[in-house]
């Protein structure tokens, strides 16, 4: 059965355009699909009027998106029918994620939300394009992804988005956190860029306090100082906890070796043993240190750490895999594997 489409178009132009879409890596300026941009958006750009190829033309009903995607998942290479089976089971996530953000569509009086986030992320672009890979902006639209995930599946932010703001400070703070790092700070002005930028759009003033406060206490090293506040925000939980998601499991294992290897830091070293009694001062001074210790020293205790039940559920699965690699790294180090 020929499939139906639009004029002056070819099935086999179309998917030699879908293969090679696979093969090229472009930034997608839409949030919530970047894992997926190399193959879906080639898909969804065709004739949305056009039938199914299957022999229920009669009907004359268009394709939905995700009809589409199925269509094609049989006519893709291996690679390319996995990612188009991500992108479907994607569709409903994307769906709720919307939702969540569609509350209020404006912050501020003058520009719309939608514009808000696009500046923001072109300042995340901006700010952090010097950044090694460990703390680049895939790491921010990583942790965007999970606060914004998180926060669905918490029953008490769920109900608060119903009738607030509460998805707008989740993702506005995911966004900005790492903004003026200390580790990457160049010059002591980088402190105020998410200050004036969320004065520049317009947030208006218990808004903004609420995402500074979020950013502002979102590092380990306050909490091994003992100075956590009790008067943070209830989107804080969500926040940190996909921040800290994102630093353990396999993406936490690549980017702590990413940053180690940035920093020229001794890979491991059997003599130099993980500080135990570690304080906010010794965290912050790892001249002396190895990448392996740092999952002594930090990322193995993220996960009694997490804030929320669904941060906490999330992290079983990425702690247990960080165990099982340092056991597998331990016993090649010693060549007993």
């Amino acid at each position: 059965m020929a499939f139906r489409r639009a004029p002056c178009v070819h099935l086999g132009v179309i998917l030699q355009l879908v293969m090679r879409s696979t093969q090229t890596s472009t930034r997608c300026p839409q949030p919530y699909f970047r894992p997926f941009h190399g193959i879906v958006r080639p898909l969804l750009s065709l004739n949305p009027s056009a039938t199914d190829p299957n022999g229920n033309d009669a009907q004359s009903k268009p394709f939905t998106r995700k009809k589409r995607l199925q269509v094609f998942q049989s006519n893709l290479p291996l690679q390319s029918k996995y990612q188009v089976k991500i992108s479907v089971c994607s569709l409903e996530r994307e769906k709720k994620l919307k939702q969540g953000r569609e509350g209020k569509r404006t912050m501020g009086s003058v520009r719309s939300w939608e514009e808000t986030v696009r500046k923001a992320e072109k300042l995340v672009e901006e700010a952090m394009k010097d950044n090694d890979a460990s703390h680049d902006a895939a790491h921010v639209w990583r942790v965007r992804d999970l606060a914004l995930s998180l926060a669905l599946e918490e029953q008490g932010l769920s109900l608060l988005s119903s009738n607030s703001n509460t998805m707008q400070i989740v993702e506005l703070a995911a966004l900005l956190h790492d903004i003026g790092d200390y580790k990457y700070l160049r010059d002591p002005s980088e402190e105020k860029i998410v200050e004036n930028f969320l004065d520049e759009e317009g947030i208006e003033e218990s808004t903004k306090m609420k995402i500074l406060k979020i950013i502002k206490g979102m590092g380990f090293k306050d909490e091994l100082a003992g100075s956590a506040n009790n008067d943070l925000p209830p989107e804080f939980g969500v926040v940190q906890d996909a921040d800290r998601l994102d630093a353990i499991g396999a993406i936490g294992i690549a980017r702590c070796f990413t940053f180690g290897g940035s920093r020229n830091r001794v890979l491991h070293d059997p003599n130099i043993q993980p500080r135990s009694d570690l304080s906010k001062e010794k965290y912050m001074k790892k001249d002396e240190q190895t990448t392996v210790n740092h999952f002594h020293e930090k990322l193995l205790k993220l996960k009694s750490l997490m804030k929320t039940k669904a941060g906490q559920k999330r992290a079983e699965r990425r702690h247990k895999f960080m165990e099982e690699f340092l056991v597998e790294f331990y016993e090649e180090w010693d060549g007993r594997a």
